[in-house]
């Protein structure tokens, strides 16, 4: 089983990776660009918006195409984008490669990694495992895209940060040649191309929307009204779909399992904190406090060490305890991360102020990562694995840019005061963590078994 988790893991890596290196590149990339802190943020944005946006789509292509042949097409689409990032001589170029064709590489490559992981680990302590793998690793290149960006940076180019990146897609698509797809492609199936283009752009208006936040009020209203349009329409299509007998992009009865909800909703709050606050953090320590590339990335460390210390005890704790458990204590962990982060950084306060607060962040999200996602698959049958895949993980990156947006607008736009606009940044994360806090207290102790509702 080895040999299968070992390319699932590695692909999980390279595109948690992509959404965070940037970060410690901003101040670099805006230089050699000619752009601004907000142009880099909203590739940033784009690029986890559009693996959100496409996850769903993507999904359902697993079970049209197969789930090996989409993962190793959008490993061979990402690689392609790394490649053109890496050469991009403007920031127009650089959206094409980085945001459009790694997010939509993303988009194929990463719903088969949950739907092989849970077929072929079939028991509760050994889909924990994988999945502690897989989620680590997520964790993992979330926290450690800062790190190994900022020294890369520093050393040689932002550039290299993307050929680095292509280099492990390709081991990645070697090391896949050993993966089996246990179940046969149905090209019978037909693809709901309406669905996929209504809950994309509803979804990329609605990010867009809180992106024009302090930049332009006209179009925050218009941008707004358009995406919760969409969606309704999205919704309104996927229920005559339903009664005509057709098969839609997505099936309501995927949200009438209540556990499944409450997992989701936290997964979501998960990522919005994880990438919230790294965004957050290295954009003030870049722009507000002049740091360099590795300086940010090396303070991003207590943040790896702590995902990868409570990644590594996933299996141990979901023997020990309840899976509801863990995530309420991660939330917990990554509150008290949060309100150190408020309580120690000044304005003139050294690096050390940032490691409590970052490490215990890194321990609660590690913590919860790998329970939730476990909640949610276990949730539904095989059958039904390429559905509830592509939904969790398209509620998972839109949290994420979610996290960068709202931070980052709320950093960016208050950038006047100083101190004063990190602290207002990170109040806005930390409410969201009460709230995901909250809906976590409603998670039963004991999951209903795999497919009862």
């Amino acid at each position: 089983m080895r040999r299968i988790l070992l390319p699932l893991a590695l692909t999980q890596f390279v595109a948690s990776f992509a959404g965070s290196s940037m970060n410690v590149s901003i101040t670099s990339i805006s230089k050699d660009l000619d752009t601004t802190v907000h142009g880099v943020q909203t590739a940033i944005t784009l690029f986890l918006l559009c693996m959100a946006a496409l996850m769903i789509p993507g999904s359902k292509l697993t079970d049209i195409l197969g789930r090996k042949r989409c993962l190793i097409g959008g490993l061979t689409v990402y690689g392609t984008g790394a490649v053109v990032a890496a050469l991009a001589p403007v920031l127009g170029v650089l959206i094409v490669g980085y945001s459009a064709l790694e997010g939509i590489g993303s988009a194929l490559m990463i719903p088969p990694i949950y739907i092989l992981a849970t077929i072929f680990f079939d028991d509760m302590t050994s889909r924990a495992r994988a999945f502690g793998v897989i989620s680590g690793m997520a964790g993992i290149g979330a926290a450690a895209g800062p790190l190994l960006g900022g020294l890369i940076t520093t050393a040689i180019s932002w550039r290299v940060t993307f050929l680095l990146q292509a280099a492990i897609v390709g081991l990645v698509v070697l090391l896949s040649r050993a993966i089996t797809d246990p179940l046969p492609a149905d090209r019978t199936r037909k693809f709901d191309i309406v669905g996929g283009l209504l809950s994309a752009a509803g979804m990329f208006f609605v990010v867009m929307a809180i992106l024009q936040i302090g930049v332009n009020g006209v179009l925050v209203a218009v941008f707004a009204v358009l995406g919760a349009g969409l969606l309704f329409w999205f919704f309104l299509h996927i229920r005559s779909c339903e009664r005509k007998g057709t098969e839609p992009l997505l099936s309501r009865s995927l949200f009438r399992n209540r556990t499944s909800n409450l997992a989701l909703a936290t997964q979501n709050i998960q990522w919005l904190l994880l990438m919230g606050t790294a965004f957050v953090v290295s954009v003030y320590l870049q722009v507000l406090r002049g740091y360099s590339a590795i300086d940010t990335g090396l303070i991003f460390t207590a943040a790896t060490a702590g995902i990868l210390v409570s990644s590594l005890a996933a299996e141990r704790l979901a023997k020990r305890h309840a899976q509801s458990t863990l995530i309420r204590a991660g939330f917990l962990l990554a509150l008290v991360g949060i309100a150190l982060l408020l309580a120690l950084v000044r304005s003139t306060s050294g690096v050390a102020t940032f490691i409590p607060g970052l490490l215990l962040i890194g321990l609660g999200v590690g913590t919860m990562l790998t329970p939730s996602v476990n909640v949610v698959q276990s949730s539904f049958p095989e059958e039904r694995q390429g559905e509830i895949s592509g939904l969790s993980r398209s509620v998972s990156n839109l949290g994420s840019s979610l996290g960068t947006a709202i931070g980052g607008t709320i950093l960016i736009a208050a950038a006047w005061r100083g101190n004063h606009s990190y602290a207002l940044a990170m109040i806005a994360l930390g409410i969201f963590g009460v709230i995901g806090l909250a809906v976590s207290m409603f998670l039963p102790s004991n999951p209903p078994p795999r497919g009862q509702q």
